[in-house]
């Protein structure tokens, strides 16, 4: 038998698919994995059979299909009213995971240390790992999942050369302040250390609230790269369409990576989106429509023995256990699939450590009456 040397030895399979496997199993709701149960808007997927049918088959540009690029440089130049070159500072991904892949490996080599904050998407951990480097995780702690500052400093060294940072932020739903990313900034000024800014869920912020976005903070963007999804912004997670925005010296490294394992996106999508990308009103509406099903949710949900900690964004909400039961967050999870059959992700797999606060996280981005249905079989545990 051949000799295999891992170069991830200790990967492990994704929470995601152990909780989504179980909860087909107890044919369960599954409110654990983080896609919506509805399908994507009729005019977008009129817009892909037009140019399906028409053409548009074969392969795109590396960077990206020009006006779907030129329709992002003008959406975020006019939201942060500074100039984004389509050319040279945008590249359309296959999906955000493999952009924030591509950047990943792009500026760390071995020995270097990434900074990322957790709990954490779980795709940073092994990207970082991949490319020979060491995770330096900063953990937050509940009920606030609160950065402080003069703790983040003293992660910073000589080999830090990248800091991964997440808002809104998946899984805690938090969001962070103007306060934070000058905070950042500050810290990071005059250092050579790169900023990977994962904003997929950049549209889901409640409350009346804003989105601190890296490009609005313009020497703190003058040293990052920002990650978005189509997937999340338009209900269509399985297409795995994204786009980085960054400085256009910055951006030519990330090519240089992107051209080599992807090389391209499909076409038809691309085109569909850059026609789709005009009306303002589809990602405007947002808040409102995320909004009424966190607060659905969360009224059911009052009937529950469960205790919510508040989602500022995404589509997710975090629930406190601790007062019921001395279980993991892994059993717990598995407990509420099994017995109750509605599936949530436990936090703890996001901690470089395990780190277990006794939460478990749901997605809202379902149906009212899949989220009704759920509530009520919570309020029996």
């Amino acid at each position: 038998m051949i000799s295999i040397q891992s170069k991830l030895s200790q990967s492990k399979p994704s929470i995601f698919s152990i909780m989504s496997a179980l909860s087909a199993k107890f044919n369960a709701i599954n409110l654990a994995q983080g896609y919506p149960n509805y399908d994507c808007p009729d005019a977008l997927k009129d817009l892909i059979s037009y140019y399906l049918n028409n053409g548009k088959n074969q392969y795109a540009p590396m960077t990206g299909v020009k006006s779907l690029r030129q329709a992002i440089a003008q959406k975020y130049s006019q939201i942060y009213n500074i100039s984004i070159d389509a050319d040279t500072e945008v590249t359309v991904t296959a999906g955000a995971t493999q952009g924030l892949f591509t950047a990943i490996t792009a500026f760390l080599s071995q020995g270097d240390e990434a900074i990322i904050v957790e709990p954490a998407y779980d795709s940073y951990r092994p990207a970082i790992g991949f490319a020979g480097g060491t995770v330096v995780p900063y953990p937050l702690g509940k009920p606030d999942y609160k950065i402080n500052w003069s703790e983040f400093s003293t992660l910073i060294s000589d080999k830090t050369r990248l800091v991964i940072i997440n808002t809104p932020h998946n899984p805690t739903g938090k969001i962070w302040q103007s306060s934070d990313m000058i905070a950042l900034q500050e810290i990071l000024t005059d250092r050579n250390i790169i900023v990977i800014s994962d904003e997929v869920y950049e549209h889901l912020v409640y409350d009346k609230a804003k989105h601190h976005s890296i490009m609005r903070y313009p020497e703190l963007y003058a040293q990052s790269l920002a990650m978005y999804s189509f997937g999340k912004t338009y209900h269509c997670t399985g297409w795995k369409m994204g786009y980085c925005i960054g400085p256009a010296h910055i951006t030519k490294e990330f090519r240089n990576i992107h051209q080599w394992n992807v090389f391209s996106v499909n076409s038809f999508l691309q085109y569909a989106l850059a026609d789709y990308m005009a009306d303002k009103e589809t990602y405007e509406s947002l808040p409102d429509f995320y909004g009424h099903k966190r607060d659905l949710f969360e009224k059911a949900m009052k009937g529950s023995r469960l205790k919510p900690l508040v989602s500022e964004g995404t589509y997710f909400q975090l629930y406190d256990y601790s007062h019921l039961s001395t279980e993991s967050d892994l059993d717990f999870a598995k407990r509420l699939t099994r017995d109750y059959k509605v599936a949530a992700i436990p936090v703890s797999p996001f901690y470089t450590n395990g780190t277990d606060n006794r939460v478990v996280r749901f997605c809202y981005a379902k149906t009212d009456e899949v989220l009704l249905e759920a509530a009520e079989r919570l309020c029996a545990v």
